[in-house]
């Protein structure tokens, strides 16, 4: 009998100390930054002659890039059966320091894209050419607008970093 059970606590114990020693060695988020009216060569935050030296701060600041931490799965449905399931991975762009915030909401920033992409598929949104240059385009000023009702004017943009349209057989 121990002969029998031996091997599985071995392997349950193997199990065990792997997944705790991937959650400690686990590196930090890593918060990336950008300055959108920076100069890549000299790093100078406004060009000579550069009409935008005149628009307010909003332009000016710089944008840090906030992965959602789950990706979002919608039912694409014909007739009111699943046709398709569609995978998003979302990220927003947003002022740098809007992070703990942008965190701390989103609950409410799923639920309220979720709402968004639910209402894109069943316009369609995920049928035929779905990447399509229009289509995305739409389905991300739907998503931002959403976000910055949520959140507030912190987020600039919202990013589609992955999507995946799996058709049901």
């Amino acid at each position: 009998m121990i002969k029998k059970l031996l091997p599985i606590v071995l392997a349950l114990v193997g199990l065990g100390v792997g997944v705790g020693g991937g959650m400690a060695l686990r590196p930090d988020p890593e918060i990336v930054s950008i300055d959108p009216c920076g100069d890549m060569e000299t790093g100078d935050t406004h060009a000579k002659g550069n009409p935008a030296d005149e628009e307010d701060e909003e332009t000016d600041s710089a944008y840090e890039y906030v992965k959602l931490n789950n990706q979002f799965v919608v039912p694409d449905l014909d007739d009111g059966r699943v046709t398709a399931m569609v995978v998003l991975s979302l990220s927003l762009e947003a002022k740098t320091g809007a992070r703990e915030a942008i965190y701390a909401r989103e609950p409410k920033l799923r639920d309220a894209f979720l709402q968004v992409l639910f209402d894109h598929a069943n316009t369609g949104g995920f049928k035929g050419a779905f990447t399509d240059s229009g289509t995305m385009t739409n389905l991300r000023n739907a998503l931002t607008e959403i976000a910055q009702k949520t959140i507030g004017k912190e987020i600039n943009d919202v990013l589609v970093i992955d999507i995946v349209r799996q058709d049901v057989q």
